[in-house]
C-alpha cells in the first residue's frame, strides 16, 4: 500500500510540474505591417495567435510602427525583448519597410541604415557629444540572430510583406533584390530558418490582380493592409512554417 501511495504522490507531482512549466513564447519584432494600432490597418503579428493553440504556446508581439532595425535597437525595444526571451522560445524578425533612406541625423534619415549585409558602418554626430554607430541592415539582423541563439532561442527571419505595387507585367513588385535578399542571406549565413513572406503573399496577389488586391486588402496606402490582408499574411507565415516542417507547427490549431 505504501508503494502505491508513493507512486500516486509522485504521479501527482509530475502532473503538477507539467502545468507549472512555462509555455514557450513566440516573440515577434518588426514594424507596422506586423503590429498596428490603427483601426483600419492591421499587422499580421497581431492576428498570428489565432492560428495557434494558445493553451500550449503564447505570442508576444513587440513590433512597433515606423521602426527600422536601427531605431528598434536605438530606442531600447530590442533590449527589452532580449531580456525577456528564454531558452526554448522563438523569435520572428520582419523588417525592411522603414530602412531605405540614407542614414543621417535629419528627420528623413533618422531611421535609415546602410544597405547590404556587410559589417561596414558610419558614425553620426548628433551634437553635444552624442554619437551613433549605424550599421547595415544585414548586420543588424545578424546581431539579433546571434543574441537570440546565444540564449537558446530559435530565430526565424522573414522577408517583408509585399506592397501594393505592380510592375509592367502586372506582377507584384518583389523585394528579392534588396531587403528580402539580404534577410535570406543572413539566415543562410547564420543557419537559421528563412520564410520568404514577400514571395508567398505576392503570389496570392498576382492571382487576384491589382484591382481586386486594392479593393480587398489595401484601404488606404500601398503598404498597410486591413484585417483581411493581415490574415492573409499570417496565413502565409503558416504556409512557410509548414513548408519548413518547423517545430512550431505542432502548436497549430489545425494539427
Amino acid at each position: 500500500m505504501k508503494v502505491f501511495k508513493l507512486l500516486f504522490i509522485t504521479l501527482i507531482g509530475l502532473v503538477s510540474l507539467s502545468y507549472l512549466k512555462p509555455k514557450p513564447t513566440i516573440y515577434i519584432i518588426g514594424d507596422s505591417t506586423v503590429r498596428n494600432s490603427n483601426k483600419e490597418y492591421w499587422g499580421w503579428g497581431t492576428l498570428f495567435s489565432e492560428f495557434l493553440d494558445t493553451a500550449k504556446i503564447r505570442v508576444s508581439n513587440h513590433a512597433m510602427a515606423g521602426r527600422s532595425t536601427r531605431t528598434f535597437v536605438k530606442e531600447g525595444r530590442w533590449a527589452k525583448v532580449d531580456s525577456s526571451m528564454k531558452a526554448g522560445d522563438y523569435l520572428f524578425i520582419q523588417f525592411g519597410h522603414n530602412e531605405g533612406s540614407s542614414p543621417d541625423t535629419s528627420r528623413r534619415g533618422y531611421r535609415g541604415v546602410l544597405r547590404g549585409i556587410g559589417q561596414d558602418s558610419v558614425v553620426l554626430d548628433w551634437g553635444n557629444n552624442q554619437y551613433e554607430v549605424v550599421r547595415t541592415y544585414g548586420e543588424n539582423l545578424r546581431r539579433m540572430v546571434k543574441q537570440a541563439k546565444s540564449k537558446g532561442v530559435q530565430p526565424i527571419l522573414f522577408s517583408m510583406i509585399p506592397r501594393n505595387q505592380w510592375d509592367a507585367q502586372a506582377k507584384v513588385k518583389r523585394a528579392n533584390q534588396d531587403f528580402g535578399l539580404w534577410a535570406r542571406q543572413i539566415a543562410e549565413a547564420e543557419q537559421v530558418p528563412f520564410i520568404d513572406l514577400n514571395e508567398l503573399t505576392a503570389k496570392k496577389y498576382d492571382q487576384l490582380g491589382a484591382e481586386a488586391v486594392k479593393s480587398k486588402y489595401f484601404p488606404g496606402d500601398h503598404t498597410h493592409t486591413n484585417y483581411d490582408g493581415a490574415m492573409e499574411n499570417a496565413a502565409s507565415v503558416i504556409d512557410g512554417l509548414i513548408a519548413l516542417k518547423h517545430p512550431i507547427i505542432k502548436y497549430l490549431n489545425t494539427f
